[in-house]
């Protein structure tokens, strides 16, 4: 299957989330733009856990309490990338080192397990290494799937 193909396609609530956590998300945080991926969350209620890559569940902390907070780190993030130069188009490379094949749906909850393992060429010859696995706690909300939190920046491998 190539890079950035949704495998969840026929299955219209994994190929929901799948779009909304691989392609909207890289999307947005190539643009640095907020507002496309703002009515993905939940706001009530919504916690993010930071695991600073740790596998000792002992070093995680509750970094993200409200999505105002997530979504300054997550503008902070995404506005440094927009400064940095890169050797190759960065949402194809982040599409690249992105995985999402296994989500978890039972009636209106799901957890969606996305990892990232890859590199991203940058202008000055270097490299940048995508390598951190992130739960995403998700609830079907009018009609459709959104975030109600995640523990993100997991080790992975």
């Amino acid at each position: 299957m190539p890079v950035g193909t949704n495998p969840f396609a026929a299955d219209p609530d994994r190929n929901q989330i799948w779009e909304m956590l691989v392609e909207r998300d890289i999307a947005a945080f190539v643009a640095a733009d907020w507002g496309m991926v703002a009515g993905d969350f939940i706001q009530q209620g919504f916690l993010g856990i930071h695991a600073h890559k740790s596998p000792n569940p002992d070093d995680w902390t509750a970094a993200f309490p409200t999505l105002a907070q997530y979504r300054d780190e997550w503008l902070r993030q995404s506005d440094e990338s927009a400064k940095t130069k890169f050797a190759e188009p960065l949402a194809e490379a982040i599409h690249r080192a992105t995985s999402l094949t296994q989500i978890d749906v039972d009636g209106d909850m799901a957890v969606a397990h996305k990892k990232f393992d890859g590199q991203v060429k940058l202008a000055d010859g270097s490299i940048d290494t995508l390598n951190w696995q992130t739960l995403y706690y998700c609830r079907r909300d009018g009609g459709r799937w959104k975030i109600a939190g995640f523990t993100g920046y997991m080790a992975h491998r």
